[in-house]
């Protein structure tokens, strides 16, 4: 059976925003006490006193998640540069057998231009396409017969180098993120590869998106 301190812990660490805040002690021990009380109470199954939960709170320690965040930001001072790309448009395709086939029309049509944007990423049930808005048209007509889950235009993308290293280090996606969620900046894409970022928003969010990661790669 758990012990209180753990039910606080697994508690707490479901939320990491409100961890990295009681680090930095920007909530009120008992206030929160009474908040995740329930949860505490749930997964004990018997009634926890309010002042044995305030006791579990001050014991925990930060080392680690000092320690990670740490690390964390050190990856971020080396963090390549920024490239920012305009007039974009997002399709979400359902998985067809003829889907790929398609793709391999649009990849022909990119390829013949160094000026496109094009990122396709499959999953299990649908694909989406991010392109240039100059290729939205044969897009269009490319796809024509395949079913269009989703669109959206009018966005940007802001393409991220990751430092060498980035995939021994974890939660390095999560520092980046969590200062666009703090803005409250929602994102429309995001894709990645071994080395690189990126993060695809409306064009109206784009200026203070970037503004937010050079501030991050900064401080």
């Amino acid at each position: 059976m758990k012990t209180i301190q753990e039910a606080v812990e697994s508690t707490i660490r479901k939320t990491p925003f409100i961890e990295e805040a009681l680090n930095e002690k920007l909530i009120n021990v008992s206030s929160l006490a009474r908040i995740i009380l329930p949860d505490v109470t749930a997964i004990l199954k018997k009634e926890v006193k309010i002042g044995a939960v305030m006791m579990a709170i001050n014991r925990l320690s930060p080392a680690s998640e000092l320690r990670i965040r740490k690390n964390i930001k050190k990856l971020a001072f080396n963090l390549g540069d920024f490239i920012v790309r305009s007039d974009l448009c997002d399709f979400t395709f359902k998985n067809t057998p003829s889907l790929l086939k398609e793709i391999a029309k649009i990849l022909s049509q990119s390829a013949d231009s160094n000026d496109y944007f094009l990122t396709v990423s499959q999953g299990i049930f649908e694909t989406n396409i991010v392109t240039s808005k100059n290729l939205k048209p044969f897009v269009e007509a490319i796809f024509e017969q395949e079913t269009l889950i989703n669109s959206v235009l009018d966005l940007a993308s802001i393409t991220i180098k990751l430092p060498t290293g980035n995939l021994d280090q974890s939660g390095i996606y999560y520092f980046i993120l969590k200062q666009l969620a703090w803005a409250d900046i929602p994102l429309q894409e995001i894709i990645s590869t071994t080395n690189e970022m990126t993060i695809v928003v409306k064009e109206k969010d784009v200026n203070e998106t970037f503004a937010i990661l050079m501030d991050m790669k900064r401080s």
